[in-house]
């Protein structure tokens, strides 16, 4: 279900472009942080989790937690990631672990 996600997001970036030239891995953690930098910003603007903004373009802080999401999906189609499997896998692991573990306040 979400590698038919990343795929359609992936064939989409394609078709506008986004891939003609080589990223590196460096680039793709930036643009996440900048996706993540922007739903902070909404968040301290005290703005909605989604509104719409000119041309009806959607806006708000779920809205770019969700552009972070199209982008770290975008790579993983691109390197032909398993994000179905490694998401199961984690979440079955993170199961075993103990509440609250690693004595972290947050």
């Amino acid at each position: 279900m979400l590698n038919d996600l990343a795929r359609e997001i992936h064939e989409n970036a394609l078709i506008h472009g986004w891939w003609d030239e080589s990223r590196s891995f460096g680039e793709i953690v930036a643009l996440c942080h900048s996706e993540l930098s922007e739903a902070l910003e909404e968040y301290r603007n005290s703005r909605p989790m989604e509104y719409k903004g000119d041309n009806n373009k959607p806006e708000g802080i779920a809205v770019e937690m969700c552009d972070c999401l199209i982008r770290i999906f975008d790579w993983a189609a691109h390197e032909d990631i398993d994000i179905d499997g490694i998401i199961r896998r984690k979440m079955r692991y993170n199961e075993t672990r103990p509440y609250r573990h690693g004595g972290k306040v947050i």
